[in-house]
């Protein structure tokens, strides 16, 4: 299937602008998918979906791996509807499988201020994985309040509040095919 990106900004006039294609972003994961399968050779590890924000690129990226993998999932919140993160990180939902002695990879759909990964990572880092990386679609590393090791990324991206391709405001926006920039 392929998308016609300015048909979704043109119908939604609080779509500011495509700033990642629906190819653009096609491409980058396949690459992504590569440099994964490629490091984790004779490996399986455990991709540790962050909710609920990654389930779309998680649906692509795991297509792209051709590695054998398992797939877990955590929801963690710092948000809480804004779009500013409230500095304030709560899980909601945990994993369900025993990641000791595991290689665990996180993926997140975008890395801002790392406050809720670093968070995300110290609570990890208690279960003893053997490995412990992140893999992140969207990088806002000039908000960067604490450093995380990010290992693979998607993009990096100027500080402007993204939508689209998993990515909410408020619950919507998460469907469409891109990245887009929300109009202030």
């Amino acid at each position: 299937m392929t998308y016609d990106d300015q048909d979704f900004v043109s119908r939604d006039p609080l779509i500011e602008r495509v700033l990642i294609g629906s190819d653009e972003i096609g491409r980058r994961v396949q690459q992504m998918g590569s440099e994964i399968s490629r490091d984790y050779v004779d490996r399986t590890p455990v991709l540790v979906n962050i909710l609920k924000g990654g389930f779309v690129f998680l649906a692509d990226l795991t297509r792209a791996i051709t590695v054998h993998h398992e797939v877990d999932f955590m929801a963690i919140s710092s948000y809480h509807g804004g779009t500013e993160s409230t500095g304030v990180v709560k899980i909601e939902k945990d994993l369900k499988c025993n990641i000791t002695d595991r290689d665990v990879l996180i993926v997140e759909d975008i890395v801002d201020t790392g406050l809720t990964l670093a968070h995300l990572l110290q609570v990890l880092e208690t279960r003893n994985p053997r490995s412990l990386r992140i893999c992140t679609l969207l990088d806002k590393s000039c908000r960067r309040e604490k450093e995380v090791p990010v290992s693979y990324r998607g993009f990096e991206i100027p500080d402007e509040f993204v939508i689209g391709y998993g990515l909410d405001y408020d619950e919507k926006y998460r469907n469409l095919p891109f990245i887009g920039v929300l109009r202030p």
